[in-house]
């Protein structure tokens, strides 16, 4: 086999390297070709969300343009409405402080007056007890004196007993 010089084996190693080269730049114009298509594909997929999404951003801004003095108007109101609830609600706890603080006033004086009236009753009562259970019980025990009495002399006197163990009770014992 001959040998090849030095010049045979650069040549083939330039030969290598040009078409490495040319086979890159083909890999590259594929590569080229494959995005400028795909750029087309996103443009035109753009371009479709473009014409159906600006359409709407637009109708949204008359939209919102023709509503919102309406929606400021129905936020200020409701701002009021909110405002004069809590003044209705400060006003209302307001006065229920001061019914309860009435009604505390009044169950003390009602307090006050029953047991001012039922202290009354019970010395009322204890004056009646005292007035007419006395001479009702000095009266009753008149009544039973008198009843006493009256039943001793309608009985007779009692006769004297005999006794069955002696047989003369006429005369005492001690006397015989």
């Amino acid at each position: 086999m001959p040998v090849p010089d030095h010049q045979t084996i650069q040549l083939v190693i330039i030969a290598v390297a040009g078409l490495a080269v040319v086979l890159q730049a083909f890999f590259m114009l594929g590569i080229l070709l494959a995005l400028m298509k795909a750029a087309k594909s996103i443009q035109e997929q753009i371009r479709e969300i473009r014409s159906s999404v600006v359409p709407l951003i637009a109708d949204s801004q008359e939209f919102l343009t023709r509503v919102g003095p309406e929606i400021e108007a129905a936020t200020t109101d409701v701002a009021a409405i909110v405002h004069g609830v809590r003044v209705y609600g400060a006003e209302m706890e307001a006065s229920a402080t001061d019914i309860i603080e009435l009604v505390h006033a009044q169950t003390a004086r009602v307090d006050t007056m029953v047991t001012g009236v039922l202290d009354s009753v019970d010395r009322v009562g204890g004056i009646v007890n005292g007035v007419v259970h006395k001479p009702a019980k000095q009266l009753f025990g008149i009544l039973a004196s008198i009843k006493a009495v009256v039943e001793t002399l309608r009985n007779p006197s009692p006769q004297p007993r005999a006794n069955p163990n002696h047989a003369d009770q006429s005369q005492p014992r001690g006397l015989e």
